[in-house]
């Protein structure tokens, strides 16, 4: 059986590695945290692009693209890793 990846999923994985790569323009490492019962692990490279946005607040250089160089998604439960319908190009819509 394998786990669907939600965008509630993909969203918190989106979060949690635009926090994790902060100012970089190129980031490698992971990203883990727990959602819904399970232990999830983002690892990658990817080349950050971003781009200048203005809000009355002032302006600042947002993360306008992801390219990853290397990357896999893993879920673990209680009774071991989950096969998962991970897929980036879905996590670059929640930047």
């Amino acid at each position: 059986m394998i786990y669907s990846v939600s965008p509630e999923l993909y969203r918190e994985t989106a979060e949690r590695l635009i926090e994790a790569i902060g100012a970089e323009n190129y980031f490698s490492g992971s990203v883990t945290f727990p959602f819904g019962g399970v232990d999830c692990r983002l690892r990658t490279s990817v080349i950050v692009y971003r781009e200048r946005r203005s809000l009355p607040e002032g302006t600042f250089d947002a993360v306008a693209d992801l390219v990853p160089v290397w990357w896999e998604f893993h879920i673990d439960a209680a009774t071991g890793e989950l096969l998962n319908d991970f897929d980036f190009a879905e996590l670059k819509r929640y930047l």
